[in-house]
């Protein structure tokens, strides 16, 4: 698969949720949802596939005494993080074998420094293992998942090409998106 079909696939499966909790209406007042999509800038995905990333579902409660936003869970991104949710489970699993010269062209090729590799593996290592989604989740597997060596223990635990362990990952984490949203800490810098 493509680059371009990855991401594109992305975008269809987020679109499938955005459809299902539009369709479901707001949880607050059983009010009608209206598209209030938000603009998003992101990172760390190649020249032509920024288009499956430049909006992030959103809906808003029609309700004028409610007006509330939901905000649907997404196989993109990482809450509010300005890099694509594949790139930051990506590298930040490629990191158990990075050297300086492979950093240097993670750099390079996808603009992420060194120091933001680094407190992405500090997220995982300590902030997405203390989590309550996290700690709820944890059972879901057969054998313990080794956090020491997040997210690359959890790519693992998926069947299937690396492609499909990859979307089925984000498909698992996309379950604590609207939680990491509501969090004050950020990962990108």
């Amino acid at each position: 698969m493509q680059a371009h079909q990855f991401h594109a696939l992305l975008r269809t499966l987020d679109g499938m949720q955005a459809a299902q909790t539009q369709a479901e209406g707001c949880v607050w007042c059983d009010g009608k949802l209206d598209r209030a999509n938000d603009r998003r800038k992101v990172r760390g995905v190649g020249r032509g596939d920024e288009d499956a990333y430049e909006l992030r579902d959103s809906f808003c409660c029609r309700v004028q005494e409610c007006r509330k936003r939901a905000t649907p869970p997404s196989v993109r991104f990482l809450g509010r993080r300005v890099y694509a949710a594949v790139v930051v489970v990506l590298l930040t699993a490629l990191q158990h074998g990075v050297t300086r010269k492979r950093s240097a062209l993670l750099e390079e090729k996808a603009g992420v420094s060194a120091r933001t590799l680094q407190r992405w593996r500090t997220w995982w290592l300590t902030e997405f293992v203390q989590s309550a989604f996290w700690r709820g989740a944890r059972g879901q597997f057969a054998s313990p998942v080794d956090t020491g060596r997040l997210p690359a223990s959890l790519l693992e635990r998926f069947p299937g090409s690396e492609e499909t362990r990859l979307v089925k990952l984000l498909c698992f984490l996309a379950g604590m998106t609207p939680s990491i949203s509501r969090q004050s800490t950020e990962i990108d810098g």
